[in-house]
């Protein structure tokens, strides 16, 4: 384990000799390394073999052992001994490394240095040799600060370094390291150490400091630490000047914020009864004692882990103690997996959101009610399925839109059959009341149909069918498109072409003829349905007048228009009906010219 070299400055005063747990404990060799254990057997290979690269670059979260893995490698370098697997620690290199203090050994911080012309200034060092080790070693920390310029001036000198030059890299953004700087360095990836592993070294380090600390407060630690050994060992720290000298689970949680998992049990056996009321009282007492909006919602996320993973018969690793097996064992029995992760889900979105939202409790009183809603929610999928099967039912029963009582003696659609042991959550539940008797009176439609289907015919568009074929196009353009086009009319232009008519002393014509263009593809369609061929639709409007003595005079001076006679006579045509704003003109061929386009003119 971590020796204490004791190579330190004297005291000045009653605790400036004091160093941090995260310092003091520093791994000193490869075998000290926690949770590194492939990494440190690759470094110690490469060592005995001779086979060391000239760059290296360690990458992963913070607290697992990079930097302490750069300086134990640039030890076993540099050592009198060495180059060898094992560095001394007590010779002059080894002791000035292990206190940052070696010449040859330059740690650089890569987010104050991370300018082209720091860069260039090491380049021009490295060629100089070390004065008086056997290599000089370049520890860039979060190299990924670094800026484009200063990564494009390392290149060369990182891929052809003097035979005197090793570079070691940290960095825990991999992801902003360039491609060309990996290439050129061998990589090893260091993992977050499992909560198991932080707590032995925690059990060893009160050991060595003769401090009485309680398994379930080492097992707190380990957990708020996530995988970061140096903020175990700096939260243990804490713990220990918050306290009396004693570590405990009380005082943990005080100082973190967390809560008893008494108050927690009880809060999730509210939720799972879906008892608002009394969820959001537990809620308070657990609130009233100190925790956090935040660490309660991570409390929870972490029971509801240990309910899936009791559900799916992997009770390996679960968070809460074991006092509390048997309770979640019965309530896992009672949820079913989609529940589960569904109350997972709401409870992850909301820590997310809790972030950026400065009205925590409101967020998380809204997340407690809608986790004992969740059993009058249903799936959409399974919605979506009944949806379909209603309205498939109920074409068959209703003849038309506002019909009166189902016909037949048949009952209304069902909903979908509940299952008794699933909940999950979807949609909120909307499901029509079913027949409470099969001697009932049938019930009535209570929606609007689904749009009838055209007829197998298709109705030909003429003069003497337009009416019934604008009429069966309304019934399936349904009621809002009836409502819109009630005070317009249709006029028939062409063999495939129809103009509707906007009269404009309604208030709400312009409304209704916007509404209408917009939605011009759909009439197109339903024409097409109903009649089997193409049908162009416009519009046009139809401007109020005075009398009918004084709309018949543009109307003969029209017809009379010199270009309209010779219309007339090129076309071999008549003149079919004329009003304000456009006119028709058909020939005997079915040709024609329509007034609704008043951008095309006659040559």
């Amino acid at each position: 384990m971590a020796r204490d070299t004791g190579h330190r400055s004297a005291p000045t005063g009653p605790q400036a000799g004091y160093t941090v747990f995260a310092r003091r404990y520093r791994p000193q060799q490869f075998g000290e390394l926690v949770g590194q254990e492939a990494i440190a057997q690759t470094l110690v290979n490469a060592i005995r073999s001779g086979r060391m690269a000239h760059a290296y670059l360690f990458t992963g979260p913070r607290g697992v052992g990079k930097t302490s893995t750069a300086r134990i490698l640039a030890k076993a370098l540099n050592c009198v001994r060495g180059p060898t697997p094992e560095p001394c620690d007590q010779c002059e290199s080894c002791r000035a490394i292990a206190l940052g203090e070696d010449l040859d050994v330059v740690e650089i911080d890569g987010a104050s240095n991370n300018r082209v012309e720091e860069i260039r200034e090491l380049r021009q060092h490295v060629q100089y040799r070390p004065s008086r080790s056997r290599f000089k070693i370049y520890i860039i920390d979060e190299v990924h600060m670094l800026t484009t310029a200063a990564f494009n001036a390392l290149l060369k000198t990182l891929e052809e370094p003097p035979p005197h030059v090793r570079f070691i890299f940290a960095t825990t953004e991999v992801h902003k390291v360039p491609a060309t700087i990996l290439s050129r360095c061998q990589r090893f990836d260091f993992a977050g150490i499992p909560s198991e592993r932080i707590v032995e070294r925690l059990h060893l380090i009160a050991q060595r400091e003769q401090i009485e600390a309680e398994e379930e407060a080492l097992a707190l630690i380990a957990r708020r630490a996530a995988g970061s050994l140096r903020d175990a060992e700096s939260l243990l720290d804490q713990v220990l000047a918050f306290g009396s000298g004693k570590v405990t689970a009380a005082e943990v949680r005080q100082l973190l914020g967390l809560a008893d998992e008494e108050h927690v049990g009880r809060l999730a056996e509210a939720l799972l009864a879906g008892d608002a009321g009394r969820a959001l009282a537990s809620l308070r007492e657990t609130l009233a004692t100190g925790a956090q909006p935040g660490e309660v919602l991570d409390q929870l996320l972490e029971y509801w882990r240990d309910l899936l993973l009791v559900r799916v018969g992997a009770e390996e690793g679960l968070v809460f103690s074991a006092f509390w097996r048997p309770v979640q064992k019965r309530q896992a029995q009672e949820c079913t997996v989609e529940q589960l992760l569904a109350a997972m889900d709401v409870l992850s979105q909301a820590r997310l959101r809790l972030r950026t939202t400065t009205h925590a409790r409101v967020l998380l009183d809204m997340t407690i009610v809608r986790l004992c809603r969740l059993a009058d929610l249903l799936p959409v999928g399974e919605l979506l399925a009944w949806l379909k099967k209603s309205a498939s039912e109920q074409g068959s029963q209703c003849a038309s839109f506002g019909s009166g009582p189902v016909r037949g003696g048949g009952s209304a659609p069902q909903g979908p059959a509940r299952r008794p042991e699933s909940r999950p959550v979807g949609v909120q539940r909307a499901r029509p009341k079913p027949a409470s008797d099969a001697s009932a009176d049938p019930a009535p439609c209570a929606d609007p149909p689904a749009p009838q289907q055209p007829p197998t015919v298709p109705l030909a568009l003429t003069p003497q069918s337009l009416a019934e074929v604008w009429h069966r196009a309304l019934q399936l353009l349904g009621p809002i498109f009836n409502h819109h086009l009630q005070n317009a009319r249709v006029q028939m232009v062409g063999p495939n072409a129809l103009v509707v008519v906007f009269d404009a002393s309604y208030n709400t014509a312009k409304e209704a003829q916007a509404y209408c263009e917009e939605r011009t593809e759909r009439i197109e369609e339903v024409l097409r349905q109903v009649t089997g061929s193409s049908v162009r639709v416009r519009y046009a409007w139809n401007e109020p007048h005075a009398s009918t003595a004084e709309a018949a005079a543009p109307r003969r001076n029209a017809q009379e228009h010199p270009l309209v006679q010779e219309a007339l006579r090129l076309f071999n045509a008549r003149v079919a009906s004329m009003d304000p704003g456009f006119g028709t003109v058909v020939s005997d061929e079915d040709e024609h010219v329509s007034g609704a386009e008043p951008d095309r003119q006659p040559d």
